[in-house]
């Protein structure tokens, strides 16, 4: 797929656009700070996990019509993190599988800035307007307010804990705004 069939997004300070190679020191600073992946498999991962991470953010598009989109700060270019979509065809009940599954991930230099919400604003506005799907859905680990909070703010609503892996999860779904 052409990087260029990949939207970009604007918000007031974010933009959202295509991953690219240019990505992988930042992206790799974020991923393999413990404070991060915490809440993510609690191992920080390598720079070639990243590097696939970011190869597979942009198979996404060609695939599904929907993925990863790397988030920079519209007023310095600096690497905010990745928000987007995605399915990964996980192995639990209640099944998202066939849902576009939102996941955000932010460096830990703009928490707290309300980046994560906006980005996540960005993508869905994007989604219900591009997609043909009745519901969103997103996983969370139960100890993550942050982004528990984020997952409310965007309107997705508690569906219930689940084990995945041998660790707890939160599953979430969201519905599809009504189109006029």
């Amino acid at each position: 797929m052409d990087r260029g069939a990949i939207p970009v997004l604007e918000t007031d300070r974010l933009r959202l656009r295509a991953p690219a190679a240019s990505d992988l020191e930042a992206s790799t600073a974020m991923w393999s700070n413990p404070q991060v992946v915490r809440h993510i498999g609690g191992k920080p991962f390598t720079r070639e996990e990243v590097w696939s991470r970011i190869l597979r953010g942009l198979g996404l598009w060609s695939m599904l019509g929907y993925g990863y989109w790397a988030v920079e700060d519209k007023a310095t270019g600096r690497f905010v993190g990745d928000v987007g979509f995605a399915d990964f065809h996980r192995a639990f009940e209640p099944s998202i599988e066939g849902l576009p599954e939102m996941g955000w991930v932010l460096d830990p230099w703009c928490h707290g800035r309300g980046y994560a919400s906006e980005a996540v604003a960005a993508g869905i506005a994007w989604a219900e307007a591009h997609l043909d799907a009745r519901e969103f859905a997103c996983i969370i680990d139960p100890d993550n307010a942050p982004s528990i909070n984020v997952a409310r703010k965007a309107g997705f609503s508690e569906i219930g804990p689940v084990d995945y892996k041998g660790s707890p999860i939160i599953v979430f779904k969201r519905p599809v705004a009504t189109r006029a």
